[in-house]
């Protein structure tokens, strides 16, 4: 593990030779226990900012692209509604779970619920 000084908050480091906690100071870690110091090196962060006149492409993804079915909208009452189907992934005890979801919005009044 590298010892970083971030502002003027140290980073946690555990001594090399015996892994116990390194208290920081001023110069960089000292092991409470065997006595092993590490000293750090002071580093200057400069923001390096671009100008580039690079042009930026911008998608519309308005409700319009989606599928309109016939789904009563439990706020309004309307009876169509944009239908998007999602797919949620993730992880859990190991074991990577997929399921899909179903999503309809309002083409009214544009309450979003799912079924």
């Amino acid at each position: 593990m590298n010892a970083k000084i971030l502002g003027s908050e140290l980073a946690v480091k555990f001594c090399d030779k015996c892994g116990s906690y390194m208290r920081g100071t001023s110069a960089g870690f000292v092991c409470s226990k065997c006595g092993y110091q590490i000293n750090t090196e002071i580093v200057d962060v400069v923001k390096i900012t671009s100008r580039s006149n690079v042009a930026v492409d911008v998608l519309d993804t308005s409700k319009s692209e989606y599928m309109k079915v016939a789904k009563i909208c439990p706020e309004c009452g309307n009876g169509e509604a944009f239908h998007t189907l999602g797919l949620v992934s993730g992880e859990h005890a190991g074991v990577r779970q997929e399921r899909s979801m179903e999503r309809f919005t309002c083409t009214k009044c544009r309450h979003s619920w799912t079924d």
